[in-house]
């Protein structure tokens, strides 16, 4: 081939991949539309039980993120953990509780938000007897937060790890591998975690990168034409 048509050549294989991008980018958006959708049914639904153990090695994101669930039980006394957590609310703690459930395993439970004058005053919020907890399901998120690593030896914690967590409290058994981010509690005293603070955003920009690419392609496209154009006015 002559090398005066390699730019023209390479032109027309980048509009291509520019384009397969820019269809790409529309398929994810297309997803993404289908995942916010199911998620809004499900925060919305009525409450379904918690995921037990036989239904814990098929959870993931995709299934079971955010579902809307039940569940009864006991905290377990004095194994609550606190988390950094930055909320419409301002800075704190996420309070984070081992559920010991009537079904016989253990889940841990955000109960919710404490400012940072209430860190040190577990009393405060010690729920005893049995309670019914009605939230969202959450994944766990292991390791800690972005660039700030969990420390358990020195109960510094960035993130809900469920599995570091519990660890940490010395809790045994069968535990599950999500937790729970409680609902708000209308009549819960004003000492108490605040609940309901699930945050549910998902960050949709696919329709603006599949028009970046599409439109990318459409320029390198003018540019093979144009340089076809002047050769074979050469000619």
């Amino acid at each position: 081939m002559n090398r005066r048509w390699t730019p023209v050549v390479l032109s027309l294989l980048g509009a291509v991949g520019l384009s397969a991008l820019g269809v790409w980018q529309l398929q994810r958006l297309e997803w993404k539309l289908a995942l916010i959708d199911r998620v809004e049914a499900r925060v919305h639904a009525a409450p379904v039980p918690a995921p037990g153990p036989a239904q814990w090695p098929a959870l993931n994101r995709e299934n079971a993120e955010y579902l809307r669930v039940r569940v009864e039980g006991r905290f377990l006394p004095g194994r609550e953990t606190l988390v950094q957590a930055v909320t419409e609310r301002g800075g704190g703690f996420w309070v984070m509780a081992p559920l010991q459930t009537n079904q016989g395993f253990v889940v841990l439970v955000n109960r919710g938000f404490v400012p940072p004058e209430q860190r040190d005053d577990p009393a405060s919020r010690m729920q005893t007897g049995p309670v019914s907890i009605t939230g969202l399901v959450r994944m766990t998120e292991p390791g800690g937060a972005f660039l700030r690593k969990n420390a358990p030896e020195e109960n510094r914690w960035y993130s809900r790890d469920v599995a570091a967590i519990t660890h940490a409290q010395g809790i045994q058994g069968a535990i599950a591998p999500y937790f729970i981010d409680a609902e708000a509690d209308p009549a819960a005293d004003a000492r108490m975690p605040v609940g309901g603070l699930t945050v549910i955003k998902f960050h949709n920009s696919h329709l603006q990168y599949a028009i970046t690419w599409f439109a990318l392609a459409l320029m390198v496209a003018v540019f093979g034409v144009r340089i076809l154009r002047h050769e074979q006015h050469r000619r």
